[in-house]
């Protein structure tokens, strides 16, 4: 089934909510635009499709979402460029990504046609949300859920997809401080780590306050055999810089999420001829370069935060600092590279950007 604009119905609200948002104010996700898009998988087929006012669902207490954690979600963002174009950024990936997490989660597939024109009709009824100032983005939320009214434990037989929208500014300002953990774990092997499913970030929430009333912002996890060996940072994929090549772990592990700005980092190093490794990194290697001087940046990647640059890394009980190296770091340079082309102010010679 593909899906086009035809096919999908649309009852706008009658006033905008728009002129009511404190620009200068704005925090991360708490702020919603007027529309959201919606479809339903039931008796075997997607179907219904429709643009809505933002508002409340109605769901019953016996929503099998609710009991057995069949819910998965994407983030993505659109821009509006220097040329006053709104575009979004590598949609296609995270189409791939939600059907590779429904599998996981054994949930209805979605034909991709319903994520790309879902966010498309979503964008047209609220291209006046993409802010346009420096810093400022929509952050696109759609995700998935088992709808079924049942307690039985097995896969739902109904689904809906969503895609909500909120405007956005920076995810966190200026460097951050995390903590190696090496007790609780994010994911396990042959357990749902590489899937975006909701429950992964409930699990992930204790531990982090732990870290959080010691004074780390975020964690950096590891593997859940052993605790020797880096996996991600908190809700990002993890680099560091040691002795002028960019390294990351690999996927291969099965247990760390396949990040769309992860990819895009890789491709944008390679293309300036950077060295770059996805190769296993152990914790014994991060406390040891950073002790000597030979890494010299560390720093996560994802949807919200594009690039968060790491200032201290807590390992074992010793803090580890890193130096500010400014607009001349690789990650500096990397994220104003990967922003400009998100902006429409250098080629997209990659062919990342989907306009609307």
């Amino acid at each position: 089934m593909v899906l086009t604009a035809s096919n999908i119905a649309i009852r706008q609200r009658p006033t905008s909510k728009l002129s009511t948002v404190n620009w200068a104010q704005l925090m991360f996700g708490r702020t919603f635009t007027d529309h959201m898009f919606c479809a339903d998988f039931i008796d075997g087929q997607w179907t219904d499709f429709r643009i809505e006012p933002y508002g409340n669902i109605s769901i019953e207490p016996s929503l099998s979402a609710l009991h057995y954690g069949q819910s998965i979600f994407e983030g993505l963002k659109a821009f509006r460029g220097v040329d006053n174009r709104v575009r979004i950024f590598r949609p296609e990936m995270n189409a791939k990504r939600l059907n590779a997490s429904a599998r996981r989660m054994c949930m209805a597939e979605l034909p991709e046609s319903v994520f790309l024109e879902g966010l498309r009709a979503l964008l047209k009824v609220d291209s006046d949300w993409v802010h346009g100032e420096p810093g400022y983005s929509l952050y696109l939320r759609p995700f998935l859920f088992a709808t079924e009214t049942y307690l039985g434990i097995k896969p739902s037989d109904s689904y809906r997809f969503m895609i909500i929208a909120s405007p956005v500014g920076a995810y966190y300002e200026g460097r951050i401080r995390v903590r190696v953990e090496q007790e609780y774990s994010r994911a396990s092997a042959g357990g749902t780590g590489t899937a975006k499913a909701a429950g992964n970030y409930a699990a992930s929430l204790y531990p982090a306050l732990l870290g959080q009333k010691e004074g780390y912002r975020q964690l950096i996890w590891t593997d859940s055999a052993t605790h020797t060996q880096i996996e991600e940072s908190g809700t990002m994929n993890l680099f560091i810089v040691h002795n002028g090549t960019l390294m990351t772990p690999p996927l291969d592990s099965n247990t760390i999420l396949a990040g769309v700005t992860r990819d895009s980092i890789l491709a944008l190093s390679r293309r300036r001829g950077w060295e770059t490794k996805e190769e296993t990194i152990s914790v014994d290697f991060l406390a040891s370069g950073l002790a000597n001087g030979t890494i010299t940046e560390v720093f996560g990647t994802g949807t919200a935060a594009t690039i968060a640059f790491i200032e201290c890394i807590g390992i074992n009980g010793t803090d580890y600092s890193l130096p500010d190296l400014g607009i001349e770091s690789k990650a500096a340079q990397l994220a104003a590279e990967l922003y400009s082309i998100k902006m429409g102010e250098n080629p997209d010679e990659f062919g990342w950007n989907w306009n609307l």
